[in-house]
């Protein structure tokens, strides 16, 4: 199964679950903001990964693990709504195109959020997953080590402060954590060991993403630049010092997970899925080895 097979696979069954979720009694309005938000989408990583995993820990590739890849998908879409929000980052875009907010109002937005989130419960329900691939899912997105939290530390009167990993952890790798759990969990086997992998994945994703908001293209990215210093939010380039030390760190990280994919049948499934996700990050970079420093945040 190459990358474009997953692909289709992913939006394929993206759009089926929207449409399971979602009958002739859903408003209007709801119905074309859900499918504004998650289509098109951008790289679609997570549910990628997770079929990666699914794929290494040889499974056969079911309905459970396509199902899964989506929950994971949806949920991360339903966060991106969310963090779009005024209330939060307040941006007008977000994959080449107004955020959901702009386009259907604030309400609606929250609406949509909420939505998708149900939505992956659902979906995994109607795959009949495992009791711990449900567990997985309401933690990845829980007030504990989940994508709730990770956004509400950016709430609290003292910031984030001495937090930046455990603030990293859960805003961004609880979702790679829980794309390689559940893939794992669709194989039948152990997901520790790939859990604790994806959220190392999850921290390089982390110091990729801070390096584009701070030399990236708004046009090439799809979003806007420069909203961690604009926010005063933790960046891994200000804790880092430099852009350059961070893109050092990056390519360290890259290094790292590639030659420590937990032990499976098929490691290769997983490194493949490195070499075509985050090894190609660094020509976007478009970093020089003495970009200036940057200032360390609060």
């Amino acid at each position: 199964m190459n990358v474009s097979d997953d692909a289709l696979r992913v939006e394929v069954a993206l759009a089926d679950a929207v449409a399971a979720v979602t009958c002739a009694a859903t408003p209007p309005r709801l119905l074309d903001a859900m499918g504004f938000a998650v289509f098109p989408g951008g790289g679609r990583l997570r549910p990628r990964l997770c079929l990666a995993v699914q794929g290494a820990c040889g499974g056969a590739g079911g309905a459970l693990a396509v199902a899964s890849a989506t929950a994971v998908e949806l949920l991360h879409c339903a966060s991106l709504v969310h963090d779009d929000l005024p209330a939060f980052d307040d941006a007008d875009e977000r994959r080449g195109k107004p955020s959901v907010h702009r386009v259907f109002g604030e309400a609606t937005a929250v609406l949509v959020g909420d939505a998708l989130i149900f939505a992956a419960f659902e979906t995994l329900a109607r795959a009949q997953a495992p009791a711990s691939a449900m567990l997985a899912l309401a933690q990845a997105g829980g007030a504990g080590r989940g994508l709730v939290a990770g956004q509400a530390w950016e709430l609290e009167p003292g910031g984030v402060g001495a937090r930046i990993p455990m603030y990293h952890a859960q805003k961004t790798g609880a979702l790679f954590e829980l794309a390689c759990r559940l893939g794992a969990v669709a194989a039948g086997t152990s997901s520790e060991p790939f859990a604790a992998f994806g959220a190392r994945l999850g921290a390089a994703y982390q110091l990729a993403d801070d390096l584009l908001d701070v030399v990236g293209d708004r046009a090439q990215l799809g979003k806007p630049i420069g909203q961690d210093a604009r926010r005063q939010r933790p960046s891994a380039v200000a804790s880092a010092g430099s852009v350059s030390l961070a893109l050092e760190r990056f390519r360290s990280a890259v290094d790292d997970l590639r030659a420590h994919v937990p032990t499976c049948a098929r490691p290769e499934a997983v490194r493949r899925f490195l070499d075509r996700t985050l090894v190609p990050l660094e020509s976007r970079l478009r970093l020089s080895q003495d970009a200036p420093p940057v200032a360390r945040a609060g």
